[in-house]
């Protein structure tokens, strides 16, 4: 193993001593920065190799820890650029530290996972012994062999001013997202200082545009990046760290300055359709993203009537098989768009559903649905939830059939399509105005979110504690990702995740629900008992909790997170994502949290408004639908 650590030692060491490519201009702002890029990641190299030294000779493990974390900083200073442009060798070096398994491998092996985060984990909490020290290395020779690559693909970049600005604010997003809460510091106490070194790195990237912006935005910006530089190191202790105040007032304000310098320079953003937009000049500005990038087709956003068509269909018992319910019976505007059972009542009154019907709010931001993320689009689900035989027993077909005897829905149909109203309604029609509906349920007007546009009374002091619980002690958003607080991962939120948390099958059960969750829908056994990550927004309205409503209540399930899930109370699974240690939050703590959550991230804009006066009417022959009630009788 030694041997490789050397020859990935002399392959970067003739790597870094190549002749530079003739006629390549070093004069623009790009190139100026791409240097900087360059440099720090012969630096990073150099901090791993000192790490590497220090591991091979047994160094006192004190020097290997501030070697480690040394190579983290260093990491963080190029983070910006190997995101951007080489997000591979980015997840390879800063993962996290958990197994994977790839869902179209038939073999359903498990991937190790490998980098920094898995370092951290021979050096945080507790050190590791001399019998692992050949692990060490072996993680180290990996890193190496991948800084070699970026290190390649740095010396062919071409990057635009487009890509270097729209590289600097996702990093920014980056920071507040994932760097903050320690989604990527998970024990070691690293974290501000590599905060520090990250936005040191934005820094640095926008540096060369310094003298060819105005002097108001360059001023605005200068002046932010030094005061959020002294925040962080005021405040070097990450347990002390005020991660809420930080983002309010240096993070958040930093992506709108940056985005400010950019139009001040006539830097137009990219036109392709993201789900954090291109032009988003912050996580928390009030349209930052995009419902349509989720869709099965994203090239443009669908007309307001479909939207409008969806919404009618929505409370329309006439969906169902037995035209007495429809998708507001399980999804009722009043309680976030769920129905307050801890499973819903089937059709026909015939028992329960399999589970907990989720809040349709902001469920057009995630990348799965249903709890175990066996669809991938809105209009699979409308389908889906259509066709179940307890859920509406019916079908988009024979809804289609019966709705194009409307001369109403007929007229409806025509304008949200755009095509002649005498044509023929479709099942796909009818999906696709669901899914609309849904995708128009976006709800990002919470007190958090005015509090992160400069309202600083929209927060209590309580919710404000009870912030810095969620954000730190509690990791709740190591998960629970801001701003969306669902499982889609920033900022490119292209995928969401699933976690096991070991949830027992009642309260206080000793027995493990036995739901298989994703598992059951990819047939990896690994991901037994995996649920989507749901949306933290409007949890004060949507209980009770988990995928089969075992928790009645927030204490109950900040209790269950606080003694570490199921495998923290006892229960047997092995592959728990949560970890099982408990957090010792102590009652004023938990108290707090539960205020943050009920208070800060509630958003009941619209929903009383939501159900239509009256239902589209039916010709003769139909005539008796007319008497059918909006929402259903059950």
């Amino acid at each position: 193993m030694l041997l490789l650590v050397l020859a990935a030692s002399l392959l970067l060491w003739v790597s870094c001593r190549a002749p530079a490519r003739p006629g390549r201009r070093a004069d623009t702002p790009t190139h100026q920065a791409l240097r900087d890029y360059q440099q720090h990641l012969g630096g990073l190299d150099s901090a791993v190799a000192r790490l590497t030294r220090h591991v091979a000779a047994s160094r006192p493990m004190k020097e290997q820890q501030a070697a480690f974390l040394a190579a983290r900083r260093a990491w963080k200073r190029v983070e910006l650029w190997a995101e951007y442009y080489s997000p591979s060798a980015a997840k390879a070096l800063n993962g996290p530290a958990l197994f994977e398994v790839e869902e179209f491998d038939q073999q359903q092996r498990l991937h190790a996972p490998e980098g920094l985060q898995v370092l951290e984990t021979y050096f945080y909490p507790d050190p590791y012994g001399p019998a692992r020290r050949t692990e060490v290395l072996e993680q180290l020779a990996f890193v190496r062999s991948t800084l070699l690559g970026l290190r390649h693909t740095a010396a062919s970049l071409t990057p635009t001013d487009r890509q270097l600005f729209d590289a600097a604010r996702l990093e920014v997003f980056r920071v507040i997202a994932l760097g903050v809460t320690g989604f990527d510091t998970p024990a070691s106490p690293g974290l501000v200082p590599e905060t520090a070194a990250a936005l040191a790195g934005v820094a640095a990237a926008v540096a060369p545009y310094r003298g060819r912006l105005p002097a108001h935005p360059a001023g605005r910006l200068d002046s932010l990046l030094r005061a959020a530089q002294a925040y962080l190191r005021r405040h070097p202790e990450a347990a002390a760290f005020d991660r809420l105040e930080f983002i309010a007032a240096y993070a958040n304000p930093l992506s709108q300055r940056l985005w400010e310098a950019q139009q001040a320079l006539g830097i137009t953003p990219f036109a392709e359709v993201r789900a954090l937009r291109p032009d988003a000049a912050s996580l928390f500005a009030p349209n930052a993203f995009e419902p349509m990038a989720f869709a099965p087709t994203t090239t443009a956003a669908v007309p307001a009537a479909r939207a409008a068509l969806g919404r009618l269909l929505f409370f329309d018992p006439v969906l169902s098989g037995n035209g007495s319910r429809s998708c507001a019976s399980c999804h009722q505007p009043a309680r976030a768009f769920t129905d307050g059972q801890a499973r819903s009542l089937a059709f026909a009154g015939a028992g329960a559903v399999g589970r907990n019907a989720p809040t349709l709010l902001n469920a057009a931001l995630q990348r799965g649905q249903r709890h175990d993320g066996r669809l991938f689009y809105l209009e699979d689900q409308a389908a889906d939830v259509l066709h179940n035989p307890t859920e509406m027993h019916g079908s988009p077909t024979a809804a289609a059939g019966l709705l194009g005897r409307s001369p109403a829905y007929q007229k409806a149909f025509g304008q949200a399509f755009d095509r002649d109203p005498a044509g023929a309604v479709t099942g796909a029609e009818v999906q696709a105005a669901l899914a609309a509906y849904v995708r128009s349920l976006v709800r990002l007007q919470a007190p958090l979110d005015a509090y992160m546009r400069g309202q600083r009374q929209a927060l209590s002091p309580t919710a404000r504690r009870g912030a810095a619980v969620f954000l730190g002690k509690g990791k709740c958003a190591t998960c629970h990702f801001l701003p969306l607080l669902n499982g889609t991962v920033p900022p490119g939120f292209e995928r969401t995740e699933y976690e096991v948390l070991g949830t027992p099958a009642h309260p206080n059960s000793r027995r493990l629900d036995t739901d298989p969750g994703r598992g059951g829908a990819t047939g990896i056994e690994w991901q037994q008992h995996a649920f989507k990550t749901p949306t933290l927004r409007n949890i004060a309205l949507t209980a009770p909790y988990m995928h089969q409503g075992t928790f009645r209540t927030l204490a109950d399930v900040i209790e269950f997170y606080d003694q570490g899930g199921g495998a923290g109370q006892g229960l047997a699974v092995p592959n728990q994502t949560l970890p099982a240690d408990p957090l010792h939050l102590t009652r004023a703590e938990k108290a707090d949290l539960r205020a943050f959550l009920e208070q800060a991230l509630t958003d009941t804009t619209g929903l009383y408004q939501a159900a239509p006066a009256r239902l589209p009417a039916f010709s003769a022959g139909l005539a008796h639908l007319n008497a059918r009630p909006v929402g259903g009788r059950y």
